[in-house]
């Protein structure tokens, strides 16, 4: 047993164990799989009946230069050497590296991996975080995922917490095997039929700076098991175009984490379990305020004075909303490695450093790493991307001020008519209720409503024939716009495409002239989105415009309202377009996945030509 509140560090031949009197980690040497957590009188809150390296791990998945998808290799990362990197009584932080070598090759991913794991004096947890490395000379590789997986006791961890809304006991996972459970549309997705506790029946199991995807990036936090998850790379949401693919020449080195493991636990069995959730966001607050630490002994780990700083005002210019700038209310502002307008969204192999302005615009990023940047945002209301005309060079200590700096977002001319809300997603859009057999209790009346399983299957139901006609003036896209244009379902395993309407009138038609329709989507899973005017045949017409097969989000199989944000400006010449009633077709082509092909809308918008047209045609 430890002084209370020191740290002290045993090592043995086979294992090591961390203890500062409060908590007790124990880890498997070389190896650096986490054995053992013990706490409050509870020998070990990992599953003891798993084996050693099968509770608490780091792990990835790999593949090799040019195999597609978001598969791989699953390689569970494996120490091959230890050492004390620091041992007092205020802290012990302690090193599990592997590294590579041509004979490895096909084996495991070519990088050198350092896991480390450190314990402070009178902390109730214990932190982890790895560097990882790839030399130039090195083979070219693909990294879809790696994270830290702590697999829980069934016996003591029995319910979720991923928000303060989004809370419930767990099923079991022997409710997803044999006669308790019956497989639905994909892997993740059970139907509990005979679960263990009857409560559950009916319900479905469906499966920052060094995060990648920008502050938007949904990951995972936890699977049934019960299993906590700290996701640093995945293609959750985002699919193939998430995946980081180092080439062959290219060095790279990036740091993940340091994650904190926080323990917490009720006085009695008679007080509120929600006290353990407060606690432990209290305690979040803390770490936040902390950032960045200055414990870790890794020089790869930039400590504050390593950092700058950046801050600015974001204005709008929209001049058919107002003549004045426009302060970017609630603006999403960050930075990110060097890249294309956007390109943040799939990058993974930098660091990013995101922010929100403030009712005025204003905005400070702190505790920035040195390097070059863009500066990028994007605002709630208005489509597209920002981003600043010039890379910003973070530097030790710098604190830059950009002062002023405008967003001109897409438009060439007033607005004729829109749909939706352009915040990136399609949350504000029609959401069915779920069909009976499958509804999930946590959703009835919940914001998020979206998460219950099976909800593309009620197009079908609602359009079983004819597809979604919406006219602008008369419909509401809150009651009237199914929030996902997906496929129909016409037989077993059969599908076709679907052929959505939007209907207008317009008293006058600029002659000689191009209308814009902005299209900015919230997520696609292989789709192809044509757009087409005023055809008395759509079926034998070409389109004015497709979008191409994009997408692998998976968004709406995954209970998702968002994936990756893509916008979309198509050119509609004056002669498609008729004084009096019109139709705009929008086309989801793609049935090759069957009910998963499809896409979210965040907003559409029609634009009439800009004003002055009429004097460059005269």
């Amino acid at each position: 047993m430890s002084d209370q509140g020191s740290v002290l560090l045993d090592v043995q031949e086979n294992h090591v164990v961390m203890n500062n009197g409060i908590i007790k980690v124990t880890i498997s040497k070389p190896d650096g799989f986490v054995t053992g957590i013990s706490y409050q009188g509870v020998n070990n809150l990992l599953e003891s009946h798993n084996e050693d390296y099968n509770r608490g791990y780091w792990d990835l998945v790999w593949s090799d230069e040019g195999t597609p998808g978001t598969t791989g290799n699953s390689e569970r990362i494996k120490g091959t050497s230890f050492e004390v990197v620091v041992e007092n009584e205020e802290l012990v932080e302690i090193s599990f590296t592997r590294k590579w070598d041509s004979s490895l090759q096909g084996s495991i991913a070519p990088i050198n991996v350092d896991k480390r794991f450190i314990m402070r004096k009178n902390v109730i947890g214990f932190y982890s975080y790895a560097i990882f490395e790839h030399l130039a000379e090195w083979p070219a590789f693909n990294l879809p995922q790696t994270r830290i997986v702590y697999k829980l006791r069934k016996d003591k961890f029995q319910y979720m917490a991923v928000a303060d809304n989004r809370q419930r006991n767990m099923p079991l996972p022997e409710d997803r095997l044999g006669k308790r459970g019956r497989p639905l549309a994909y892997p993740e997705a059970v139907l509990l039929v005979h679960p263990v506790e009857e409560e559950f029946k009916g319900e479905i199991i469906p499966s920052n700076e060094f995060r990648s995807g920008g502050l938007s990036k949904q990951n995972l936090t936890s699977h049934v098991g019960p299993i906590s998850l700290a996701m640093f790379l995945s293609a959750h949401y985002a699919g193939e175009d998430m995946v980081m693919k180092v080439k062959a020449g290219e060095s790279w080195k990036k740091v993940f984490g340091p994650v904190f493991t926080y323990f917490n636990s009720l006085p009695d069995k008679t007080s509120d379990p929600l006290l353990l959730w407060q606690d432990a966001q209290n305690q979040m607050l803390t770490e936040v305020q902390s950032w960045p630490y200055d414990f870790p002994a890794s020089e790869d780990f930039a400590v504050s004075d390593k950092r700058g700083c950046i801050s600015g005002r974001l204005l709008v210019r929209d001049k058919f909303l107002s003549d004045e700038l426009l302060p970017a209310h609630g603006a999403v502002v960050g930075l990110a490695p060097p890249g294309e307008v956007g390109s943040w969204q799939l990058e993974s192999k930098g660091y990013q450093f995101w922010t929100e302005a403030d009712a005025d615009g204003y905005f400070a990023i702190n505790n920035i790493r040195e390097g070059e940047y863009n500066l990028n945002a994007y605002v709630t209301g208005w489509i597209g991307d920002y981003q600043y005309e010039k890379l910003i060079n973070i530097t030790a200590g710098c604190d830059i001020d950009v002062s002023n700096i405008v967003y001109e977002p897409p438009r060439d001319g007033p607005t004729v008519w829109e749909i939706g809300r352009p915040d990136r997603s399609a949350a504000e859009f029609f959401v069915p209720d779920p069909n009976p057999k499958y509804i999930n209790k946590l959703y009835i009346g919940h914001p998020d409503r979206f998460r219950q399983y099976g909800l593309w299957e009620r197009y079908t139901e609602l359009y079983p024939k004819e597809d979604l006609v919406f006219t602008i003036g008369v419909s509401d896209y809150k009651k009237d716009w199914f929030f996902a244009h997906v496929t129909r379902k016409i037989g077993d395993d059969t599908y076709q495409k679907t052929t959505w309407q939007i209907k207008f009138k317009l008293e006058k038609v600029q002659k000689n002239s191009t209308y814009k329709i902005r299209i900015a989507l919230a997520t696609a899973n292989v789709a192809e989105l044509q757009v087409e005017m005023n055809e008395d045949d759509i079926e034998k017409s070409t389109p004015m415009f497709t979008t191409g097969v994009i997408g692998h989000d998976n968004a709406i199989a995954r209970h998702g309202i968002h994936g990756i944000y893509r916008l979309y400006n198509v050119d509609v010449p004056s002669e498609k377009l008729i004084e009096g009633d019109n139709t705009l077709f929008l086309t989801q082509a793609l049935t090759t996945t069957g009910a998963f092909n499809g896409l979210m809308y965040d907003y559409i918008r029609l634009e009439a030509p800009p004003l002055d047209s009429n004097l460059l045609h005269l």
